[in-house]
């Protein structure tokens, strides 16, 4: 698609198909806000690098300031869908090279603003490739303020800069899940343990409500680790789905629960413990891990 030259403040106008979402919003008080079904944008955090930023072509609303990859959200696109297209489009961000962690969506009643923040997994080097970057780079956390910032980035980036320190954990307490419900586990523990792992499967890709880990933001992706004890151990590798983590306990599955949420909270995590056994919520509790009944997990899941 050819993209003709804009006239200073307006976006590229391109040659074919445009998406109905490419247009302005405009507040009862005038404000303009680019995206009639919303917009979207990627913060996509280097361990060693620090957070890719962009520098706002002079043309662009707020130009010569610096921002996040993003833009426009389609019609019928998601969120966390339109901040990865966005970022490839703009930056050349491979989305396999990424993992959610969370969501935060800001709401102006007439226009929304979703970021969708990302930890780098495989590293990459972001390319300009269309008109609306003067500069791409990776900019360290502590020095991202002393840029000229776009002003919606800069007044976000006081509360997302705080959210880059929390990374919840969810250990799950397969044995009670499974068994707070009368579906035949008893006779085939493998095959009940498989279902659940494959219905969390679906909650990873989804994310979790902010109000179920009790954290700020409006959604969070984090990490889930099942333990499986006894017969449920015999679940194969092929149906423990991506994104989810399995330890098969050795020994008695509560100890090895009560463990990983000892050894997830002492490394700083925030950490949910899924059951509902008094008992391993009290243990849970004790070593700083929140606890989500094992019933309300199930609802989650819709399964």
């Amino acid at each position: 698609m050819r993209i003709e030259p804009p006239a200073t403040g307006e976006p590229p106008r391109p040659h074919g198909p445009r998406d109905p979402g490419d247009a302005w919003v405009i507040s009862p008080s005038g404000e303009k806000y680019w995206g009639r079904f919303g917009a979207a944008g990627l913060l996509a955090v280097d361990p060693d690098r620090g957070v890719l930023l962009q520098h706002r072509a002079a043309w662009s609303h707020h130009g010569d300031t610096w921002g996040l990859p993003g833009g426009a959200r389609h019609q019928h696109e998601g969120a966390e869908a339109a901040a990865l297209r966005e970022s490839a489009e703009e930056a050349g961000v491979p989305a396999g090279a990424l993992h959610p962690r969370f969501m935060s969506v800001l709401d102006l009643q007439v226009w929304t603003y979703s970021t969708l923040m990302a930890d780098v997994r495989e590293p990459f080097e972001p390319v300009i490739s269309d008109p609306e970057s003067r500069e791409l780079a990776w900019i360290p956390v502590e020095d991202v303020e002393a840029l000229p910032l776009h002003p919606g980035f800069a007044a976000s980036w006081q509360k997302l800069r705080p959210l880059l320190a929390v990374r919840p954990a969810v250990v799950v307490d397969a044995a009670n899940v499974v068994g707070s419900v009368p579906d035949g586990w008893w006779k085939d523990r493998a095959g009940a343990a498989a279902r659940l792992l494959e219905a969390m499967g679906s909650l990873a890709s989804e994310g979790l409500s902010a109000s179920v880990l009790s954290l700020p933001a409006d959604r969070w992706y984090p990490e889930f680790l099942v333990v499986l004890e006894g017969r449920a151990r015999g679940v194969g590798e092929a149906q423990v789905p991506a994104g989810i983590g399995v330890v098969r306990a050795e020994g008695d599955g509560d100890d090895a629960v009560a463990g990983a949420a000892a050894r997830l909270a002492d490394s700083g995590r925030s950490v949910t413990v899924v059951t509902s056994d008094k008992e391993l919520a009290a243990r849970s509790l004790a070593v700083g891990a929140a606890v989500l009944g094992s019933g309300e997990f199930r609802d989650l899941l819709r399964y």
